[in-house]
C-alpha cells in the first residue's frame, strides 16, 4: 500500500514524516550475457509448442528468436551444437520452502511458520530466508531458474510469499524477481485448527476458520476505506487531520483487496476450496492458486469458471485425513477443465522434489494419458513453466521461450519427460549458472565451502 511522504506543523516547526512505499525492493540486476546460438535442438516453448530441429537465439540476456537454420554469421556469439538434445524454459516452483527451512534441517533454521497468532498477514518469508542455503544449487541443477518461498501453512493467514531468481546473493533483495507481486498465504483444513485447537483457543474447527478468515477480511476493508477516504481528501485538509495509524498486518491485506498481493491458498478438500471462493467474492478479492488440492478434480470447472490454479503434487496423498480423497489423474483433469482452459501447475513443496519437477510433471501426464485423455508432452510442459509463472505474476518475463522474454532456458541431454533426463546447462537471463560438464560452474555457497573445502590452518 503506497503511503505518500506527509508534512505537518507543530506550532512554528515543519516536519516532514516519510514513509517507504515498497521496502526490500529488489536490487537484482542481470550481469551482461555472452550471445548464445542453441542449434538444431528439440524445443518445448512453454506455450504448448513442439519444435524438432530448430533453433534458438539468446541475445542480451532476452529470447531474441526462434526457428530452424537461423543465421548463425553473428559477432561474439557461442554456437551450441544440440543435436539430439532437448530445450525448455527454466522451471519455475510456485511453492518452495527453500531458504525458511533450509539445509542442514535443524531447529534454529526452522524459520516458515509465525505459530503465535491465527493472522500473521504482517510478516514475510523473505524475512526468514537463508542467502546460503545449499538446496538452491541442488534446485538449479535439476533447471529450477525460479522459485515461489512461501510461510508455512500454521495460520488461517500466514504472510507474505515472494518469487526469486535462483542466483547466488549476499542478500535477500539480490535475489528477488525485479517486480515481481507478493503473495499471500492462506491455508485452510486442518493443520490451522490443529495448531490452535491445540492451545485451547480458536480456531478449533473447520467453522473457526471460515469466522477467522471473516473477521480479518472485515478489518481489512475498512482499514482500506480510512486509508482511502485519507488519500482523497485535498492537501489543505490533510495538513489538520492525522492520517490513520499504520498496520503492518492491514497493509498486506489491503494489497489483496486492491489486487497488489496474489492468494496462494493452500487447501485440499474440494466443498473448502468451494468455501475459500464465496470468501472471496464476499470480500471482492481473487484466488491465485489453490495449492495441493488433492480433490481439485471434483470441483475442476468451478476452479476454471473463476480462473483460478491448482498447485498439485503428483502422486503425494494420504499422509493426513484431508490428503486421502486423491487421484492420480487429479492435474490432467484441472489441465482439461472447460475444454482445456483449466491451469495446471506441479509444485513441489520439498527440497527433494524440487531437484526433479521434470519427472513430477511426467508422472502427472502419465497418469493423464492412461485415463484417456489426449495431453502431448509440449502441453504438459506449461504445467512447470508458463503456468506457474502465471500463477506467481511473472508470465509477462519468463515461463515460455518467446521474443522478448528473459532468457531462462534448459538444456537436457534426452526428452525432459523421460527419468533418465539431466539437466547439462542452465542459463538465466542469459547468463550460463550451470554447465554439467564444467563441475566449477556448480554454484558453491559460503555455508557449502566453510564445510567442504578443509581448513588448512587447523590440519597442519
Amino acid at each position: 500500500m503506497k503511503i505518500n511522504n506527509k508534512i505537518f506543523t507543530l506550532g512554528a516547526l515543519l516536519f516532514c514524516i516519510t514513509i517507504e512505499a515498497a521496502p526490500f525492493d529488489s536490487t537484482y540486476i542481470a550481469e551482461p550475457s555472452a550471445t548464445s546460438l542453441l542449434k538444431n535442438a528439440n524445443i518445448y516453448d512453454g506455450e504448448g509448442n513442439e519444435f524438432i530441429d530448430y533453433d534458438l537465439l539468446i541475445q542480451d540476456g532476452k529470447i531474441k528468436s526462434i526457428g530452424p537454420d537461423l543465421d548463425s554469421d553473428i559477432e561474439n556469439v557461442a554456437i551450441y551444437d544440440l543435436s539430439g538434445m532437448w530445450v525448455t524454459p527454466g522451471i519455475i516452483d510456485l511453492h518452495s520452502h527453500m531458504g525458511v527451512y533450509s539445509a542442514p534441517g535443524v531447529k534454529t533454521s526452522s524459520d516458515g511458520n509465525e505459530s503465535t497468532s491465527p493472522v500473521t498477514a504482517d510478516v514475510w518469508a523473505e524475512h526468514s530466508v537463508w542467502t546460503q542455503d545449499p538446496q538452491f544449487s541442488l534446485a538449479l541443477q535439476g533447471g529450477i531458474t525460479t522459485f515461489h518461498v512461501l510461510p508455512g501453512s500454521a495460520n488461517l493467514i500466514g504472510g507474505r510469499g515472494t518469487t526469486f531468481k535462483n542466483i547466488q546473493s549476499n542478500t535477500i533483495q539480490g535475489m528477488k524477481f525485479p517486480e515481481a507481486p507478493h503473495s499471500l498465504k492462506m491455508a485452510c483444513g486442518e493443520n490451522p485448527k490443529r495448531v490452535y485447537g491445540s492451545r485451547k483457543q480458536a480456531p478449533s474447527t473447520r467453522m473457526g476458520n471460515i469466522a477467522g478468515y471473516r473477521k480479518a477480511w472485515i478489518k481489512a476493508a475498512k482499514y482500506r476505506e480510512n486509508m482511502n477516504s485519507y488519500e482523497s481528501k485535498s492537501d489543505e485538509a490533510k495538513e489538520i487531520v492525522s492520517p490513520p495509524t499504520r498496520d503492518l498486518e492491514l497493509d498486506t491485506l489491503a494489497g489483496v483487496l486492491n489486487g497488489e498481493i496474489l492468494v496462494q491458498n493452500h487447501c485440499y478438500r474440494a466443498e473448502e476450496m468451494a468455501m475459500m471462493i464465496d470468501i472471496a467474492k464476499e470480500f471482492g478479492y481473487k484466488i491465485t492458486a489453490f495449492h495441493h488440492a488433492v480433490e481439485a478434480y471434483k470441483i475442476a470447472d468451478l476452479l476454471a469458471d473463476n480462473n483460478i490454479c491448482g498447485a498439485m503434487w503428483a502422486d503425494w496423498w494420504g499422509f493426513k485425513h484431508e490428503a486421502y480423497d486423491m487421484v492420480q489423474e487429479n492435474i490432467a483433469i484441472i489441465d482439461q477443465a472447460r475444454n482445456g482452459t483449466g491451469c495446471a501447475v506441479v509444485h513441489s513443496d520439498d527440497a527433494i522434489g524440487i531437484q526433479h519437477l521434470n519427472q513430477e510433471a511426467a508422472k502427472a501426464l502419465a497418469a493423464g494419458n492412461r485415463a484417456g485423455f489426449d495431453i502431448s508432452k509440449a502441453r504438459a510442459m506449461k504445467w512447470i513453466t508458463s503456468n506457474p509463472a502465471k500463477a506467481a505474476g511473472i508470465e509477462d518475463t519468463t515461463g515460455s521461450l518467446v521474443e522478448g522474454k528473459n532468457a531462462d532456458v534448459v538444456i537436457w541431454n534426452k526428452n525432459p519427460f523421460s527419468v533418465y533426463a539431466i539437466a547439462q546447462k542452465v542459463f538465466i537471463d542469459g547468463n550460463l549458472m550451470f554447465d554439467r560438464s564444467q563441475p566449477s560452474s556448480k554454484p558453491v555457497s559460503d555455508f557449502d565451502l566453510g564445510i567442504i573445502k578443509p581448513n588448512k590452518s587447523r590440519t597442519q
